[in-house]
C-alpha cells in the first residue's frame, strides 16, 4: 500500500474538520497502527485506477476543450470507452 506516505496526523486532523473520512493505511513507523476499512480502501483505489486510465486521453489531461460543455462531453466518451474494454 503506497499511500502510507499520506498518514500524518495533519491530514487526518484536516478529514475530521471537513467531515471526509480518511481512508488511508497507517504508516509502518506509527506506533499504534489505526484501523482501517479495507472494503473503502480497495473501493477508492478503484476509483483512483479510472481517473488515471481516464487521464490517458490526453485531452482530457490538458483540457483542450474551450466549453464546460466539450469537456464534460469528453469525459463521458472517455468513461463509455473505458467501460467497454
Amino acid at each position: 500500500m503506497a499511500d502510507t506516505a499520506y498518514d500524518s496526523n495533519e491530514i487526518r486532523a484536516y478529514c475530521a474538520e471537513n467531515g471526509i473520512e480518511a481512508v488511508i493505511p497507517s504508516h509502518p513507523s506509527r506506533p499504534e497502527a489505526l484501523p482501517l476499512d479495507e472494503n473503502a480502501y480497495r473501493e477508492r483505489n478503484k476509483v483512483e485506477r479510472f481517473f488515471g486510465r481516464l487521464k490517458q486521453y490526453r485531452r482530457l489531461a490538458t483540457r483542450y476543450d474551450k466549453t464546460v460543455v466539450s469537456f464534460l462531453a469528453f469525459w463521458h466518451i472517455g468513461a463509455a470507452l473505458d467501460w467497454l474494454r
